[in-house]
């Protein structure tokens, strides 16, 4: 598969590793029918594809290297805690960056500024997802904003190298994720730095704002790539959470699974999410000087205005009129019932209060103050 794509000797030695023990998962997933084996197999070339334009483009234009990525911003915490809302609020200021949708999805050529708000691929981006969110899919929208202005989380960038948690997500391949959990990601952060540089070059800002939960499983190799980077971790009742997060991944999975096992899912995912905040707090314990906000998603639902900004403030970002007025617009055009409710239940997925709290008594413990 890797013969297919232009990518140097030190990128396709960096992809291998992931992309072969996604293949072999891949190959040992009983559940995943012919249609789901396709979609895979295009979403691991696309990975492949993303990945060779940026190289291409960082070989056209070598001063891409020279980027200066500083103080960057990681929303990290469990999933269904605000971190997207979050994140899509920042977002709204004209003078922070995100990465957004479009652009993570088709990066080449690099953003200019000149053109940012007209690039045609914004449009291209929007009008994939009318013609491919509805059916099956379309309670996806419910849960989870998709846009091409609205910012894309790091998974779709790890991806590419092969080191991130999306085929898990999208296929489960549960070989892959025991690789991903002992997996040294140094490679995919190193991928990541590559990114942002190539997304910022034409089009800067004054900060990077970031998000997805799976930065919690490889923290040091973060680090390793960004030393001064600073992190705002959201929390919520895990009961809640796992709920939610069931439904939604429930939903993703609909179109390559013939069939799921919801009590199956359930538990698997009651422990994924749990083994990364399992990292999380023993980094944090072994580090208590880490650069980190806590931050209550009831406070973010009840006044995000006010959480934005104890986040500016936090992170040392001014936060202007604008700022302000960016939030506000976004959430007037983004009521939370947009595309319809998001409807679950933790019995659904063969679960109690009770598994999930004993399962999560260590965060619980830890954050109590904050759920």
């Amino acid at each position: 598969m890797l013969a297919t794509f232009d990518l140097s000797p030190e990128l396709r030695q960096g992809v291998r590793p992931g992309l072969e023990a996604a293949l072999s998962a891949l190959g040992a997933e009983p559940d995943l029918g012919d249609t789901g084996q396709v979609r895979a197999m295009e979403q691991f070339g696309d990975n492949l594809r993303r990945l060779a334009q940026i190289e291409a483009d960082r070989r056209r234009h070598p001063e891409i290297a020279a980027v200066a990525i500083d103080r960057p911003v990681f929303i990290l915490g469990l999933p269904r805690c605000g971190t997207s809302l979050l994140h899509a609020l920042i977002g709204s200021d004209p003078a922070v960056r995100t990465p957004l949708s479009w652009e993570v999805a088709m990066p080449s050529p690099p953003p200019d500024a000149a053109t940012f708000e007209q690039d045609p691929r914004a449009q291209a981006f929007d009008d994939y997802v009318a013609a491919n969110f509805s059916g099956k899919w379309a309670d996806v929208l419910k849960a989870h904003p998709i846009g091409s202005r609205i910012p894309q989380e790091c998974g779709m960038i790890l991806e590419t190298a092969f080191q991130g948690l999306n085929p898990v997500m999208l296929f489960r391949l549960s070989e892959y994720y025991r690789w991903y959990l002992q997996a040294d990601t140094r490679f995919g952060y190193e991928v990541h730095r590559m990114w942002l540089q190539h997304l910022a070059w034409r089009n800067p800002r004054r900060r990077w704002v970031l998000k997805v939960q799976e930065h919690a499983y490889h923290l040091p190799e973060l680090l390793a790539a960004y030393p001064d980077a600073m992190f705002v971790q959201p929390h919520r009742d895990p009961v809640t959470v796992m709920a939610s997060i069931s439904r939604l991944i429930e939903v993703i999975r609909s179109v390559s699974f013939d069939h799921q096992d919801r009590a199956k899912l359930g538990h698997e995912l009651l422990h994924l999410w749990h083994d990364g905040q399992k990292r999380m707090m023993a980094y944090r314990k072994a580090h208590p000087d880490l650069p980190i906000l806590d931050m209550r998603y009831r406070d973010l639902a009840a006044d995000p205005v006010a959480a934005v900004r104890a986040v500016y403030d936090f992170a040392g970002i001014e936060f202007t009129g604008a700022s302000e007025e960016g939030v506000r617009a976004w959430l007037v055009a983004n009521p939370a019932d947009k595309h319809g409710r998001h409807v679950y239940s933790l019995e659904d997925y063969g679960l109690n209060e009770a598994q999930v709290r004993e399962t999560y008594a260590d965060y619980i413990a830890a954050y109590g103050e904050y759920l």
